[in-house]
């Protein structure tokens, strides 16, 4: 593997905008939905803002590529002092599944939330996302929490 092979993470920039959408389009595929441009437009100016209890975003680039990325954010939390961190969105392309993107960015994260002192980092996903799980079970603890909204 060359230099420019590396795999590295960093936070979003101006500059990723179209690569960005193009990964958090797939990301929603992936889960067999979709959002209309302004949803996409919004997500980014918030991303791009500087507010502490806004959204933040890493990437995951390899020759300068991107190839996968992460939303997370710090919130209160009613049981703690502290702001714990939701990662709410996770995507690796699928050119480089298995090769230690998903960990690379849910590492970056933890560093993330150690560096704001924010000592749960939480998240949630299918069921049915086998893959994902594999890693997920091996960096994290499945909790038997069931999630509900509010239906219509």
């Amino acid at each position: 593997m060359t230099s420019s092979d590396a795999l590295s993470v960093r936070p979003l920039s101006l500059m990723d905008r179209s690569q960005w959408g193009d990964l958090w389009a797939a990301y929603l595929a992936f889960y067999q939905t979709s959002r209309p441009k302004t949803i996409f437009d919004t997500l980014f100016e918030r991303l791009m803002g500087n507010d502490p209890q806004d959204f933040n975003c890493l990437v995951a680039e390899r020759g300068g590529k991107l190839v996968g990325l992460t939303h997370f954010l710090f919130h209160r939390h009613g049981w703690r002092v502290e702001n714990v961190c939701y990662l709410q969105d996770l995507y690796a392309d699928q050119s480089v599944r298995g090769q230690g993107v998903g960990r690379k960015l849910i590492s970056a994260v933890y560093e993330a939330a150690d560096a704001a002192k924010a000592p749960s980092v939480y998240w949630m996903t299918q069921d049915s996302n086998a893959e994902a799980r594999k890693l997920y079970d091996r960096i994290g603890t499945l909790t038997p929490f069931i999630k509900y909204e509010r239906g219509t």
